[in-house]
């Protein structure tokens, strides 16, 4: 199975490492390296995590106050979203249909 980013939560991974890369000398690769573990975890098992709307999964990463939207499709996982827990919980929705 492949994983796929929607271009969206791409932008999203990116500016998160780079914020915390400015905040903290790296802090930036920890938070990547802590995606990539995620990444890897819903590779193993994509069906672990708890659905959360239809057919769209969540998993909170440890250590960092994001989580991550994703869909398991038949030949692939479709990540929605790298979200923050501050930001509003409906803003990824429209990637659903993209």
């Amino acid at each position: 199975m492949r994983l796929i980013y929607h271009p969206a939560a791409e932008a999203e991974l990116i500016e998160a490492a780079q914020f915390y890369e400015r905040r903290i000398n790296s802090l930036g690769a920890q938070f990547l390296e802590a995606a990539d573990r995620v990444n890897k975890r819903i590779l193993e098992e994509p069906e672990r995590c708890r659905t959360i709307e239809e057919d769209v999964r969540l998993y909170r990463m440890p250590r960092f106050p994001y989580a991550v939207y994703y869909r398991v499709l038949p030949d692939q996982i479709r990540i929605l979203a790298f979200k923050h827990h501050s930001r509003d919980p409906d803003y990824w929705r429209s990637r659903l249909s993209e």
